[in-house]
């Protein structure tokens, strides 16, 4: 099958580096206000996956991220900040990258191009068919994660993928595709820059969208967040303040009984 990889035209702009760095900022600049427009177009696609994410959330499935190199990264980003932000366990969302943790930091050779690693990945946390797998490639060829949403089609797990070329393999196999498609990049082929942007704003609404459908949001608050630091035990405990009617040593003091600001509310409620 041939398809056009967008992602891979040569830029529209030529001679770089005889730009100034003003010139380069603000290239890039202009570039980079293209990337919300293309997700815009895609509202309708990620609708779809979303709607069907929370289903499978809501009888008690996992969210699954696989990607290959800036697209595996850019998952594991996403599953990572899940827990703390809401409260949820660390296995509710999980980001899968071909060439395992090390390929976090440091590119593994030929990891990407293996297709049948990721379900043998997959495998490792029992994946299931209540369970929801999306694979990320801005290319929309990477055969890690082609090769993984087929043998998921094959067990009657659900799929969806994001990429930045319409008409690719990776939309075919996936069963709830999204396509943004950002055009060259600045730097020609460099994916990081439009499509990376692209694929972190689509993450974020995914789980986003996904955590506020299950209820981990009230108002427009983070009331399960975990306490990690200092920051946000001050904004618990303000959190708490907003909700009802204390000084901020008595929500301090219902924030460390209660652990989060959810149960501390409901805690002094109880009690009135």
């Amino acid at each position: 099958m041939s398809f056009t990889k967008t992602t891979e035209q040569s830029s529209h702009y030529e001679a770089l580096e005889q730009m100034s760095v003003q010139e380069l900022l603000r290239n890039i600049n202009r570039e980079d206000q293209t990337v919300p427009l293309a997700v815009e177009r895609a509202l309708p696609q990620i609708e779809q996956l979303v709607t069907r994410v929370v289903e499978q959330l809501k009888k008690g499935g996992r969210l699954f991220y696989i990607g290959a190199g800036t697209s595996g990264r850019l998952g594991i980003v996403d599953a990572s900040e899940c827990p703390p932000t809401y409260g949820v366990p660390h296995d509710l969302v999980n980001g899968i990258i071909a060439g395992g943790d090390q390929a976090i930091r440091r590119a593994v050779e030929n990891a990407e191009d293996n297709t049948t690693q990721a379900w043998l990945d997959l495998q490792a946390h029992q994946i299931s068919e209540n369970d929801f797998v999306i694979g990320i490639a801005a290319s929309g060829t990477t055969p890690y994660v082609i090769g993984g949403l087929e043998a998921c089609n094959q067990n009657g797990i659900a799929t969806g993928g994001i990429t930045c070329n319409a008409g690719s393999p990776l939309a075919l196999t996936a069963q709830y595709p999204i396509e943004v498609v950002v055009g060259p990049e600045f730097v020609t082929g460099s994916s990081r820059m439009k499509a990376g942007t692209a694929q972190k704003l689509v993450l974020n609404m995914i789980s986003t969208t996904a955590m506020i459908q299950l209820g981990r949001v009230k108002g427009n608050k983070m009331v399960d967040m975990q306490l990690s630091n200092n920051k946000l035990v001050d904004r618990g405990v303000r959190m708490i303040m907003s909700e009802i009617p204390v000084s901020y040593e008595v929500a301090s003091e219902l924030l460390q009984k209660h652990g989060s600001v959810r149960k501390a509310v409901n805690a002094y409620h109880q009690t009135q």
